[in-house]
């Protein structure tokens, strides 16, 4: 198909030449914080994943679109990322699931996107000069230049408002009862929670007091976009429960507690994006493969009466922490994802064992 040439600027002015697609025609210009993914697979499941928000994916595997996509497999009920970077999107995907092709959907959902770009070249540069804002469309180099510069970075900023529920949904058939906190939450993670309990997904900016007259049996903390420092209510509200329910959170989740414990946060220099990250659980030893999506992670500093139970393998980041004497837990990595290993679902029963056996005594 004919294409419309497109241009894709970095904040540090670097430029990438492409082809407009998606939704970029008639967008003109997209801007967005840029971030690599190496998933192989699961393109749809990243473009429809909240923790995008706010942000451009660029796509490090070359052909994208290969199985098309369906209804099933949306993370959520619209995609939320500023945009898409593919080097080659494929246009005639080939799978029986199949009901869609990516940039039928992308165009349908108005999602930017530009391909042909030199994906490798980029992904290099992102590494060496870290995740920054981008501007990308059918304009001027300079016109994308001053849009890429003035585009506002996730720091500091509540993206998870614009992702959250606007009032309490409902799911799943299991015995216990738990109330999930909805910072962007994905459904993998409630198809694997509702297997096990009936759950009542909240806003993100739903009180202590209410989530505690619900009487659930847990309190999971959800993924959800950007940077944790600004979420002030969340992390009150998460402190106001520690000892008097079970909590389990994932990925933004882990921050949120970990804040709520008198830990910090920092932003990463480019981030994790894929499937493929080695973690080490302490208690045992053993190495998961893990998904992860997140640009910012916990430092432990200030941490009290904390275990940290797991660790990235690449760069040392925390992946997981633990308070006993609190009923908490929480993981920095997607156990609910699946793509190809499983090795982090035993954490969905360790949380309904929490359950079962409370709050400690002390």
């Amino acid at each position: 198909m004919r294409r419309t040439e497109a241009l894709l600027v970095l904040a540090d002015g670097t430029l990438f030449e492409g082809e407009a697609a998606g939704a970029l025609e008639g967008t003109r210009i997209a801007t967005g914080e840029l971030v690599f993914n190496t998933a192989l697979s699961g393109y749809q499941e990243v473009v429809t994943d909240p923790s995008y928000a706010g942000q451009v994916i660029a796509f490090t595997y070359p052909h994208i679109g290969n199985y098309g996509t369906n209804p099933t497999d949306d993370e959520s009920r619209r995609p939320f990322c500023k945009g898409v970077v593919v080097r080659d999107l494929v246009t005639a995907p080939s799978n029986w699931r199949s009901s869609e092709g990516v940039e039928e959907g992308l165009v349908r959902t108005g999602v930017p996107a530009i391909t042909g770009v030199d994906t490798r070249r980029l992904t290099r540069h992102v590494r060496e000069a870290g995740a920054m804002p981008c501007a990308m469309g059918t304009g001027g180099r300079d016109e994308l230049a001053a849009a890429a510069a003035a585009a506002p970075s996730t720091t500091g900023a509540d993206l998870v408002a614009e992702v959250t529920i606007e009032r309490p949904v409902t799911r799943g058939e299991g015995s216990a009862r738990v109330v999930v906190y909805d910072f962007g939450v994905k459904e993998a993670m409630l198809r694997q929670l509702g297997a096990l309990a009936t759950l009542t997904v909240v806003p993100a900016s739903t009180p202590a007091d209410e989530v505690l007259a619900m009487e659930p049996d847990g309190v999971f903390l959800s993924n959800g976009p950007g940077d944790p420092a600004p979420l002030d209510g969340p992390v009150g509200a998460i402190a106001d429960l520690l000892g008097k329910v079970p909590i389990f959170g994932i990925c933004l989740g882990h921050q949120l507690l970990g804040l709520a414990l008198g830990g910090r946060t920092y932003k990463l220099h480019f981030g994790h994006h894929g499937t493929n990250h080695p973690v080490r659980r302490l208690a045992t030893g053993g190495v998961e493969i893990t998904s992860q999506n997140h640009n910012y992670a916990l430092d432990p500093s200030g941490l009290g009466g904390v275990e940290i139970t797991h660790v990235n393998l690449n760069d040392g980041v925390v992946e997981g922490i633990a308070a006993p004497r609190a009923g908490a837990f929480s993981v920095q990595y997607h156990p609910e994802a699946g793509p190809g290993p499983h090795d982090a679902r035993y954490l969905f029963a360790e949380f309904r064992a929490l359950m079962a056996a409370g709050i400690p005594t002390r």
